[in-house]
Formats: structure tokens, C-alpha cells, sequence
């Protein structure tokens, strides 16, 4: 994108309430706090929406900064500038995110079509169950049962088949994938594996700790590992191929729609399969990861449908899929 002058940028924090409570290995989270960022030419405006990584020490505010202090450099903001004079992050990715909009509006064509990609779809996405008691991972897995095909279960080193089990007693023919959240580096992986293998699982997220990789060497798994945290750029892919057979692309860790393109294309270069997946946020955030569907073989982005509500006219869930909304530019 070439301009004479930089667009002026805008930031605001918002927060945002989760339905009841996100749990997984790490946390609990009630709300989650959500950085947004406007770019504004005088005429259009561009808008990227990013989730803070708490565990990479970030947070609105320091997100907020970073923007601001982008902003106010004289190097051209464009997005291709922002691969070389930002850290890949949340930052990076709301002010990325918002630059791709602008051009599309300059342009008056939809972000897909600049970026070369399909028209987004409906598709299946996978729905987060949280971490809790076995009977209560059950209830929910039943309860999403009839609205999601795939369900995603998030775990840690504890009662692991046992979760699992209940999971599959809720949801008896659903498709089932499962987050460790880096959570099993003292266990037997490959015997988990095989566990979870016969429980119907088909693919183990992030079992191990980002730059413990090794770990998963040699372990003749029979379903796949994807990385996720070993996992933000391109760059990474050195210490995940041989070890992941899949990359977790997520838009606040690669820093961007532009560097979330370049990482898909890459991992596929190595005969790594693809998952899109989401921090929790809203459909603004989730509408230039939705882009990259079509080139993944798992689609997490469950994001807004894990919030108390939404933004208007985001994503809807119908007979099973995720819909698109009719946004000319994001749509």
C-alpha cells in the first residue's frame, strides 16, 4: 500500500464479559481485555481488533504504547513496513489488521479478494470445552453436541483420559481434538497419545512447553501434534518441523494477517498441516482469521461464540457453521 502521507492511528481498550468462564491449564478468565486499533486516511477508516498474549507478558496497555509509538515514526506505515520495524504480537496485528481494511476501502474491493484468497464461507468451526470436574466437561459437550461437529478439549496433566471419556459420553459422534496447553512435559506422551487415540481424538494441541519440542521426537504418535505456542511466525518452523505435524496460526501470535499468510504457505511448503485458531475476542478479530479457513485443516475460531454477546452483525452459527457476516470489506 503506498500513500503520500501515514493515516492517523487511534487506539482503545475494551473489555469485553465471557459467557460464564474460559478455563484451560493456565487460567480462568471471566472477560478479556481487548486492544483495537483505527487508521484513518481522512476519508476511510481501517479497523484491527487483537487479544493481549498474557502469557508473552503482553497487555493492552503495553499494546497500546507499542501502536502509538508505531504511529508517530516516520518510516511509511504500510503493512509490509510493519514486518521490519514491529515485534510480532497483538500490536502488530490490530494495527495490520486495521491497514488491510483501509486498503481494501481504498480500493473499494473486499480484503479477501486483495489478498488472493476465496470468498469466506460457512464453515465448521470447533468449540471450546473448558477445562472442569469430568461430569461437568460431559454436560457441556452434550450441551454443544447438536450445534458443533468438532469440539475442542482443553486439558491439563491431570485425569486426562478420564476428561476425554466424558467428553466422547456427551458428544458420541463428534469430531475431537484436544489442548494440553504445554501441560505434559513430565508425562508418557506417546502413551496419551495412544490413549487418546482410541478415544476418537484426531489431533493433540501443544502437549509440551514452547522450547521443549524435543520431547516429541521420535514418539511414533498415531494422531497428530500441533504446535501453538512453539509457533507464531515463520521463523519458528525450524524447531517445530520434525516434531509438530501441524502449526495453530493465530493472528495475534503471527502479528498480523500478513505474516499469518506467509506462515500458512510456509507450513505447507514442509508438509505441515494448518489450524486457524483465535484468542478469545469478537468477530472483528476473528473476521480476518476466518480468511484463512479454506487452507486449514482444522478451524478454531470460537472466539465471539465463548463472549456474553457480540458486536452487531458479526459472526452467526448456523446448522453447525459459522456464517460469515455481510460486512462488504471484512465479509
Amino acid at each position: 500500500m503506498s500513500m503520500m502521507t501515514n493515516p492517523s492511528v487511534t487506539t482503545r481498550i475494551e473489555r469485553w464479559p465471557v459467557a460464564g468462564a474460559f478455563t484451560i491449564a493456565r487460567n480462568s478468565q471471566t472477560e478479556v481485555e481487548l486492544i483495537v486499533a483505527e487508521v484513518s486516511d481522512g476519508t476511510h477508516v481501517g479497523r484491527g481488533e487483537a487479544t493481549p498474549i498474557y502469557y508473552e507478558g503482553e497487555t493492552a496497555e503495553l499494546c497500546a504504547e507499542a501502536i502509538a509509538m508505531r504511529a508517530k515514526a516516520r518510516t511509511p506505515l504500510t503493512r509490509e513496513s510493519l514486518l521490519d520495524t514491529m515485534m510480532e504480537g497483538a500490536a502488530r496485528n490490530a494495527l495490520d489488521c486495521a491497514l488491510w481494511e483501509l486498503e481494501a476501502k481504498q480500493a473499494g474491493k473486499p480484503v479477501w479478494q486483495l489478498a488472493g484468497l476465496p470468498q469466506p464461507a460457512p464453515a465448521a468451526t470447533a468449540f471450546t470445552i473448558s477445562l472442569a470436574e469430568p461430569a461437568t466437561m460431559e454436560a457441556a459437550a452434550k450441551a454443544a453436541s447438536g450445534r458443533h461437529a468438532m469440539l475442542k478439549i482443553k486439558l491439563d496433566a491431570d485425569r486426562i483420559e478420564e476428561r476425554v471419556a466424558a467428553v466422547r459420553r456427551g458428544a458420541p459422534d463428534a469430531r475431537l481434538i484436544v489442548d494440553a496447553n504445554e501441560s505434559w512435559d513430565d508425562l508418557d506422551i506417546g502413551a496419551e497419545a495412544r490413549a487418546l487415540a482410541a478415544l476418537g481424538v484426531e489431533m493433540i494441541e501443544q502437549p509440551v512447553s514452547a522450547g521443549e519440542e524435543d520431547l516429541l521426537l521420535g514418539l511414533g504418535a498415531p494422531i497428530p501434534f500441533c504446535a501453538d505456542e512453539s509457533c507464531h511466525t515463520h521463523e519458528d518452523l525450524d524447531r517445530c518441523e520434525g516434531r509438530f505435524q501441524a502449526v495453530n496460526i493465530k493472528l495475534d501470535k503471527a502479528g498480523g494477517l500478513t505474516e499469518a499468510l506467509l506462515l500458512a504457505e510456509k507450513a505447507r511448503m514442509r508438509g505441515m498441516a494448518v489450524m486457524v485458531g483465535c484468542m478469545l475476542s469478537t468477530s472483528l478479530g476473528i473476521a480476518p482469521a476466518a480468511l484463512l479457513a479454506p487452507r486449514a485443516k482444522w478451524i478454531d475460531l470460537d472466539g465471539p461464540l465463548l463472549l456474553a454477546r457480540d458486536r452487531p452483525g458479526g459472526f452467526a452459527l448456523k446448522d453447525g457453521l459459522l456464517v460469515p457476516p455481510a460486512a462488504p470489506f471484512w465479509g
